[in-house]
């Protein structure tokens, strides 16, 4: 009697850890990858190849650098100001490289021509989708391209 209910608490046991058992979210093994072309001042945001969005974005302007190259996010911020351009508001921040960051804007008519001081600009509903996005499937998995 006493092996029977040894084997049934294993059994259920082993059950338990199943259903128990971390498993990853469909997004986490997926992969964000954001592409900034500075000549056509444009971003495109992929899923695994896919093209989810292409938007218009403002990067630097005449004797400004938006550094060119593959990066990761460093940080996401929900709510920040620049500490250098006389705390100018930058919803939405992913930071890639440094103080870079793709970011809202409140200069949505400069948006498709180069304007900034080196940041990479969106509409600030683009740059909450995108924000979303990169919270969603993790920094890891998430590349930015910024190309000419």
């Amino acid at each position: 009697m006493f092996s029977r209910l040894r084997t049934a608490l294993q059994l259920l046991g082993c059950v338990a850890l199943l259903h128990l058992a971390p498993t990853a979210p469909a997004a986490a093994a997926a992969h964000l990858l954001v592409t900034i072309d500075l000549s056509e001042q444009a971003m495109s945001v992929a899923v695994d190849g896919r093209t989810l969005h292409r938007w218009p974005v403002s990067t630097a302007r005449k004797g400004y650098r938006t550094p060119v190259g593959t990066y990761r996010p460093i940080r996401l911020e929900r709510v920040w100001y620049s500490s250098i351009y006389d705390n100018a508001p930058m919803p939405y921040s992913v930071f890639f490289h440094g103080g870079y960051a793709i970011h809202g804007t409140t200069e949505i008519g400069r948006l498709g021509h180069p304007a900034s001081h080196g940041c990479v600009r969106l509409h600030p509903a683009n740059a909450h989708r995108l924000f979303d996005l990169v919270s969603t499937y993790g920094r890891g998995a998430t590349s930015i391209v910024v190309r000419r």
